[in-house]
């Protein structure tokens, strides 16, 4: 009975603690995504110099540890920007701050992520559609925005719901650069309370409400995006 009291009087400080895991996530869940289309055009362009660098950028970040990212962003880049002139410029008071390190290697890893699926579902649309637009004279650059990229998110809107969630998760790694989210707030009631479990079960329970939260409005954009195929069926 006891731990449930615990439990329960560790909620309030987790319940306002959320609005920065949602900031990091939609953040980084924007960014990401549109990282990640560009990223996977260049990947299925066939300019070399285009092609290359998307496919290490991707390679790598897919290929290292979320965490391993997040300290050398922040603390490399926490190294090199103080000596230069961003220290004396209007960007210091913002870059001084974990937040905008830790919404990079966020973005920049779900940008990894988002370009395979983004092109894998390029790639699995019919050619046959693409050379019907070029026959009544469409542009390359229309075809991408009216007939491609409108069906590929169509076909990997699961996978991208379900990333997203993931990054919702990953957010907690935020903590270890002393962002004060839900699970960074989880560690500080820890060291205040000395009790181990219950500042955990408290976040395990918010973030599962937030993930369940997450996941009706995901299905709701996901069936408005794809009433198509119930009213051809």
């Amino acid at each position: 009975m006891e731990t449930v009291t615990n439990v329960i009087s560790f909620l309030p400080a987790l319940i306002k603690a959320t609005p920065l895991t949602l900031l990091l996530t939609v953040t980084a869940g924007i960014f990401g995504l549109v990282i990640g289309t560009l990223t996977a055009l260049a990947r299925l362009s066939k300019y070399r110099l285009l092609a290359w660098p998307a496919f290490a950028f991707t390679f790598a970040f897919r290929g290292t540890p979320l965490l391993v990212q997040i300290y050398l962003i922040y603390y490399g880049l926490g190294q090199v920007l103080p000596g230069t002139w961003v220290r004396h410029s209007f960007l210091w008071p913002y870059l001084r701050d974990g937040l905008w390190y830790a919404i990079a290697a966020l973005s920049l890893n779900q940008a990894s992520y988002n370009a395979e699926v983004i092109r894998g579902a390029i790639q699995a649309i019919p050619r046959g559609q693409i050379e019907a637009a070029l026959s009544v004279g469409m542009r390359r650059w229309t075809i991408l925005r009216r007939v491609t990229l409108p069906q590929a998110f169509r076909h990997c809107m699961p996978v991208l719901t379900s990333d997203l969630i993931i990054l919702l998760k990953t957010t907690s790694l935020a903590s270890t650069i002393t962002i004060l989210e839900v699970m960074g707030t989880a560690r500080m009631l820890q060291r205040q309370s000395l009790l181990i479990f219950e500042p955990l079960i408290a976040a395990g329970i918010i973030y599962f409400a937030v993930v369940f939260i997450l996941t009706r409005i995901m299905n709701v954009v996901e069936l408005r995006m794809t009433r198509y195929r119930a009213a051809r069926a």
